[in-house]
């Protein structure tokens, strides 16, 4: 009988109705433990719900806009191998949100004095679970700034959670002790703060944690601060807690941070990854929440030519929204004679596409050789035997019937991945495409169902569609729906290229100029046809040792098509 269990909130300090931001998992999910499973948002902190144990997802008992309490049931999951973690209270392994104050001295020392009369206070890291080292990511306020109590200093991001480490008091900042890039931990100085009237100070953390980075942390201990009223708190523990009504099912206001972004730790980190100033998007979520779908808009409207304006609704910059340096605008007339060209209507399309495609894609590109020796002697003999009927066969036919072969081998490389990166379109029709030169730009004219089709039709095909092409009268229809393109730059030279992926594809194979070359057969070296191989791949869907196999495998069909019919 399979073992269910609850998933429930653990303590997040005592706040009720947290709202639900976004849902991680779905029905049927296999999670590990302390995957999360939602993440919440408080006014302070952003913050993932773990899974307490690893199993499978039989039931969500919320959705984004839900809002939550400690206790209260995120999932129902069944056990892997019926086996539950005890639900007495445990460090959690990651990172997560928490701010609560540190434990007062004994006898706290007299506050240092200002030379203008005020008490001088160090802010500190609150509790952070115990880890150590999260990061700076930024610094919210000034040297000079006037801050009220609670209010946001700087922003620590983990893995697991974006969070603010609030003022201790009210006051004016007398000096910032990190900067971007530093990590702090716990008991970590933060900044000097000119204590306002008679405001409360707070006694030193035990063991101040040393802030790596910054030269000088050492400031004499202060008196006790008083704990604050209303600052988020995320627990550390995964503890089940055996009783808690379920979560309160309505609609609450998503809650706008004033000076950062307003966006969950696994945006944040994809827009850093991309180069995307978060501070240039609206978001489309409730609240104003930019998700994961507004950066690649963003990206998308920047790479198509539109600029930042046409992302989101964001407004423009000089590098495109995506922290790069201006274009250069150089009079290049002053250094001599020139001559201007408008590019084509198709050299502007594809630019525009070559462009999102290298940005949005992490291309990696997998070389390879091919022994075509035997191959080639085949290919000429068919051609003499099918001249009077005015057939030609080029290598490009026998590439597109080989790499058919092999795709039904690796049907992750006849995918496509959706936008969001999260689901992936297994292809069971073969539609490869071939990339054509033509003197309006390159086109990738497509040969529908190639599985389906001999050599001697894949090259009547190919020869007619790149006829259409030179004369400019390709359809639509005529390049729409490719599962897999090949460029083949054989007939005019190069040792190997980086093709660059034609997406929905996630995969390209380039093939560049064969060559004769000496190849060992165990007893002498003997001249041999290679055909050198280069693969474009995207590495969010194929990993490279799935491309080196794809590779291959490929050249040992070309080396001997006869595996073809196996």
């Amino acid at each position: 009988m399979a073992d269910l269990k609850e998933a429930r909130v653990p303590d997040i300090g005592g706040f009720d109705d947290v709202p639900v931001i976004e849902v991680l998992v779905a029905v049927g999910d296999t999670v590990s433990a302390d995957q999360g499973l939602v993440t919440l948002e408080s006014d302070k902190a952003t913050m993932e719900v773990p899974a307490p144990f690893a199993g499978v997802i039989r039931e969500l008992m919320v959705k984004v806009g839900d809002t939550l309490s400690e206790g209260g049931v995120v999932a129902i999951i069944e056990a892997e191998g019926g086996e539950v973690r005890a639900e007495a209270p445990a460090p959690r392994t990651d990172p997560v949100a928490k701010t609560s104050d540190a434990p007062a001295a004994a006898k706290a020392p007299a506050a240092k004095a200002s030379p203008s009369g005020g008490a001088l206070q160090e802010s500190k890291v609150p509790d952070i679970g115990g880890y150590d080292d999260v990061p700076v990511i930024e610094v919210l306020v000034a040297v000079g700034d006037t801050v009220e109590k609670d209010q946001g200093l700087i922003t620590l991001e983990s893995d697991k959670a974006t969070m603010e480490v609030p003022a201790a008091v009210a006051g004016i900042i007398k000096a910032l002790k990190v900067k971007v890039g530093d990590t702090l931990s716990e008991g970590g100085v933060v900044a000097i703060i000119e204590a306002a009237g008679d405001a409360p100070v707070a006694a030193p953390v035990a063991a101040p944690a040393a802030v790596k980075g910054t030269d000088d942390n050492t400031v004499e201990p202060v008196a006790p601060q008083a704990r604050p009223d209303r600052i988020a708190e995320a627990s550390i523990e995964h503890r089940v807690p055996g009783s808690g009504a379920p979560p309160v099912r309505f609609d609450a206001e998503a809650i706008l941070p004033d000076k950062v972004p307003y966006a969950s730790p696994a945006v944040r980190l994809f827009a850093r990854e991309l180069g995307v100033d978060l501070l240039q998007l609206k978001g489309s979520a409730r609240g104003g929440r930019i998700v994961r779908e507004d950066v690649q808009s963003f990206v998308k409207g920047v790479m198509q030519g539109g600029g930042a304006k046409a992302a989101a609704g964001a407004p423009a910059t000089a590098g495109g929204g995506l922290n790069l340096l201006p274009w250069p605008k150089v009079d290049f007339a002053k250094f001599g004679e020139v001559e201007v060209q408008e590019l084509g209507r198709i050299q502007k399309i594809s630019a525009a596409n070559l462009a999102r495609n290298w940005a949005m894609i992490p291309h990696v590109t997998q070389h390879d050789d091919a022994d075509i020796t035997d191959l080639e002697a085949l290919r000429v003999q068919l051609n003499k035997e099918n001249e009077k009927a005015g057939i030609k066969l080029t290598m490009l036919a026998f590439l597109i019937k080989a790499s058919v072969a092999v795709l039904k081998q690796y049907p992750r490389f006849n995918s496509s991945l959706d936008a969001a990166g999260e689901t992936l379109t297994l292809k069971k029709y073969f539609h490869i495409g071939f990339a054509a030169d033509t003197p309006n730009g390159l086109v990738v004219p497509v040969i529908r169902d190639a599985d389906k089709k001999g050599v001697l039709e894949i090259s009547q095909e190919m020869s007619a569609l790149a006829k259409k092409a030179r004369d400019g009268k390709l359809g639509p229809a005529d390049m729409q729906g490719g599962c897999f393109s090949i460029s083949s730059l054989g007939g005019i030279g190069g040792t190997s290229f980086t093709p660059i992926v034609n997406a929905p594809e996630v995969a390209i194979l380039g093939v560049s100029k064969s060559a004769m070359k000496p190849v060992w057969d165990g007893k002498a070296f003997q001249p041999r046809l290679i055909l050198p191989l280069s693969l474009s791949y995207d590495h969010r869907v194929i990993d490279g040792a799935a491309a080196a196999r794809f590779t291959a495998t490929l050249a040992q069909l070309l080396g001997d098509m006869r595996r073809v019919l196996l």
